[in-house]
Formats: structure tokens, sequence, C-alpha cells
């Protein structure tokens, strides 16, 4: 009963920082620690993010689904390639890539090395401090219709140095997203749904690693039960899409500052408990 509390909390940490630009790997490493209850692991962390993607998918469902039309008919049909939908797909694939290739490439990496708080702890602080600068020299002029294959590959690879705990999907893309000149809505509306193949695909490649499992074996990197992991992430789904709904209305009026100075206090103060012992790196 404890586990299955502790992975409710994860799954509301999970729905609440997953879209929001501040990491939510990096805080599904830092509290659990903080509580005593040592790192879930990477394979819990990427499945209970199927939630959120899920979140994703139902209230974007409309877009989704004309893209995927759209798409669709331009593999068959010419008059449909220079569709604004049909681009998007492609854009959404390709820019999908590099954070797939990579992500299977340095797993091991990923998993155990990058794992480290004083990682987490700078790349909060560094990535915080791009993304600030991001929002402030964006010329905040570009609609996501206006999207080109180039920017979409670059976004790719900023969404891909979120394979670092602590640099944040959203915010990487975000960042990526704002230096290339588009609104804060239509970069944070690419960012979700540049986010649906990838994250979807890491946590169904990690789910082996879930079920069946027993914590507390040698053979078992995770730290909770097939269960306990299924409640967070339909925790993680609930809670992401109210998250979702109200984002997409701060950033239509907001700037990013205060995830900024969010980032950058945590960071520090990670660095701190770590360097004097209170946290375990």
């Amino acid at each position: 009963m404890v586990d299955l509390l502790q992975a409710v909390v994860l799954g509301i940490i999970q729905g609440l920082t997953e879209f929001l630009p501040i990491s939510s790997s990096a805080h599904l490493r830092i509290y659990p620690e903080l509580f005593g209850w040592g790192d879930p692991g990477a394979a819990f962390t990427a499945v209970i993010q199927i939630g959120t993607e899920l979140a994703v998918l139902v209230y974007f469902r409309n877009d989704i689904a004309r893209i995927i039309k759209a798409w669709v008919l331009a593999l068959f049909k010419p008059e449909w390639r220079g569709h604004a939908d049909a681009r998007l797909g492609w854009y959404i694939i390709v820019g999908s890539l590099p954070i797939v290739v990579l992500g299977i490439a340095l797993k091991d990496v990923i998993e155990n090395d990058l794992r480290s708080l004083w990682i987490v702890g700078t790349t909060l602080i560094v990535l915080g401090l791009v993304l600030g600068l991001a929002d402030r020299i964006g010329a905040n002029r570009r609609a996501i219709g206006e999207l080109t294959m180039r920017d979409a590959i670059l976004m790719g690879f900023a969404q891909a140095a979120a394979l670092v705990p602590g640099v944040s999907r959203s915010g990487a893309t975000l960042s990526m997203g704002r230096f290339l000149g588009y609104e804060r809505a239509a970069a944070t509306r690419f960012a979700f749904l540049l986010a649906i193949p990838a994250v979807i695909g890491a946590g169904l490649f990690e789910l082996k690693d879930v079920i069946g499992c027993e914590p507390g074996t040698e053979a078992c990197a995770n730290s909770y039960t097939g269960l306990d992991t299924f409640v967070a992430t339909v925790v993680s789904f609930v809670v992401g899409y109210a998250v979702i709904a109200w984002l997409l209305r701060w950033v239509t009026t907001r700037t990013y500052t205060p995830f900024v100075v969010y980032r950058v206090v945590l960071g520090a103060a990670v660095l701190v408990l770590v360097g004097t012992g209170v946290l375990a790196a």
C-alpha cells in the first residue's frame, strides 16, 4: 500500500511537470530522493510518461486525426502533397528520428550515468537560462503553418537533448522554436505533437522491464510493481490533461520567466543538497 501511494504521488508529479518546461524526469529523480524513496528507475519514468502522452492524444485528437488523414491522402494523391497538415505529418515523423536513434544508441548511458543529481541540477540551471534567453530574443512572429522541414529537424535535435534528465523535452523544443522565431503557442503546440511518437515509443520499449518485474531483485531495475506503475500512469494522464489546457492558455499572454526562475532555484538547491551530503548523487 505504501508503494502504491508513492506511485500515485509520482503520477501527480509526472502529470504536473511533463508539459511545463521544467523537466518531468528531473522531478521524478529529485523528489523521490528528497522523500527518502530512492530512484524509481528509468523504466518507471518512461512508462508513466505514456499517461501524459495519452492526454496529448485525447486533447489534440481532432488535430491528430486531421494530420493523419492528410498525410495518408498525400501518399496516394499528388494534390494533397502540399497540404499544410500533410507536411506537418512528415515534420513530426522526421523530427522524431533524432531522439529515437540516440535513445536506442545511448540507452545504458541514459539509464545509469546520466541520472546523477549533479547532472540533473546542472542541466536544470543551464537549460533554464537557455529557455529564458530564447524567450527574450525570439521574434514571436511565425505561426505553426510556417514550419519548415529544416526547423522540424532542428527542434527534433533539441528534443533529443531531453534524453539527459533535467533538460526538459518541452523546454528544449520550445527554446529552439523561440530561437527560430515561432510564437509561444505555435512552438508549444508543435512540442506537444512532436513528443507523441518518441514518448509513447520509449514507454512501450521499457514496458517489458516493468511487467512481471519484482522490485528489489537483481534482475529488476524498476522500484515499483506493474500495478503501481499502471496506477501512476493513469494518474499522470488525468493531471496531464488539465495541465495541457492550462498551459496553452498561459502561453498566449505570458512569458516563460516563472519557469526559468523555478528551474534555476531548483537546480541550485539540488547542487547544494548534493554538495552538502543531504542527498546522494
